[in-house]
């Protein structure tokens, strides 16, 4: 089979390698989408960073080279020994992120900081493939409502869900969310569904146009300089009680910081290839507090699946190319590096 892979930093091939086949316990996908993520693109040209590298990951035995692709959906073609509950010609999504269920922080409900965790395309092989081997307990089945396509921004919509879970927010909360990509438009439409008053920040106004088309209270052009100062007139002065971070840009987390009201609350989810320098009196002098969000936690992709099904979360608008995986390099990742590349999530369909 045909399968993208991850050989270093600047290095992605295309190659041919053995398909797997489903052992006890697993189930053997043949995938139809994969979403390109920005952590794909970061790990690609700045790398390794989340890949495994160095050394076999505990739970899957894997390193480098590695088959790339986290926000993977398809169809089950077998079924290994053991599983119960999907059966062969199940649409699925998988859940990609495994952990161990057995450390000091699974058995605490904290299981995405496990320190054996292992995530579809950085420490397992993953979905840019033709097929996919993964623990038939980690698969969900999708409804009739979720199509194929739709699925492969489950993944994404489970940060969104996992941040809007970590902040603390309540109905009536005044949420600013900036960076407005895919998985701030995703966490915006998650804090709505939440109740809250949510405000978009970007640079692009492409990015705000879908934003205030798919729900967002206002929009602000952080271009202008006055982001801060827009902030604080549709806050009343205050502030944002929370502040979500998806950007992942140099400077946007010390902002996400400073614009957040006196005791209120940040939550960084953007994966940051920079290190920003920070005054921490911003942090202590006004009691705000800063949670880091990263990946899911039981039951973040169920609830994903059930919001888009119901069409609390909308996704079908932020599917703006689907390209074959022999075009992957040239028409996905290389897309996705250009500064005006006007998508938000490529699909690959292998």
């Amino acid at each position: 089979m045909q399968a993208l892979r991850y050989h270093g930093n600047k290095d992605i091939r295309l190659e041919d390698i053995p398909a797997p086949e489903a052992g006890d316990g697993q189930v053997r996908v043949r995938v139809t989408n994969t979403g390109i993520c920005a952590t794909d693109i970061e790990e690609w040209q700045y790398g390794p960073l989340w890949v495994q590298h160095g050394g076999p990951n505990p739970l899957t035995g894997r390193e480098v080279p590695l088959t790339l692709g986290h926000e993977i959906t398809g169809h089950v073609e077998s079924v290994g020994s053991g599983v119960d509950g999907v059966s062969a010609g199940d649409r699925v999504t998988i859940n990609n992120v495994l952990t161990c269920n057995s450390c000091f922080w699974c058995l605490r409900g904290q299981q995405a900081v496990c320190p054996n965790m292992a995530v579809a395309g950085l420490s397992a092989d993953g979905g840019l493939a033709e097929f996919i081997v993964w623990p038939g307990d980690q698969v969900v089945k999708l409804p009739d409502n979720v199509s194929d396509e739709e699925a492969a921004l489950v993944e994404p919509t489970m940060v969104g869900v996992r941040a809007v879970r970590n902040s603390g927010v309540r109905p009536g909360d005044n949420v600013a969310v900036v960076g407005a990509g895919t998985v701030g438009l995703l966490t915006m439409q998650a804090f709505s569904a939440a109740g809250a008053r949510v405000i978009a920040v970007d640079v692009r106004e492409q990015s705000l146009a879908t934003a205030k088309s798919l729900g967002a209270d206002h929009t602000v052009n952080a271009a202008s300089g006055n982001a801060g100062e827009e902030l604080l007139e549709l806050t009343d002065g205050i502030g944002p009680d929370i502040v979500a971070e998806t950007a992942g840009a140099a400077n946007t987390p010390v902002d996400a910081i400073n614009w957040t009201r006196r005791g209120g609350t940040t939550v960084l989810v953007g994966i940051y290839s920079a290190t920003p320098k920070m005054n921490f009196n911003e942090v202590v002098g006004f009691e705000r507090k800063v949670v880091g969000s990263v990946a899911s936690g039981p039951g973040d992709m169920a609830a994903a699946v059930g919001m888009i099904g119901s069409g609390r979360i909308k996704v079908k608008d932020l599917i703006s190319e689907k390209i074959s995986l022999d075009r992957a390099v040239e028409d996905g990742f290389n897309r996705m590096l250009e500064p005006d590349k006007g998508v938000f999530r490529i699909l690959i369909q292998p």
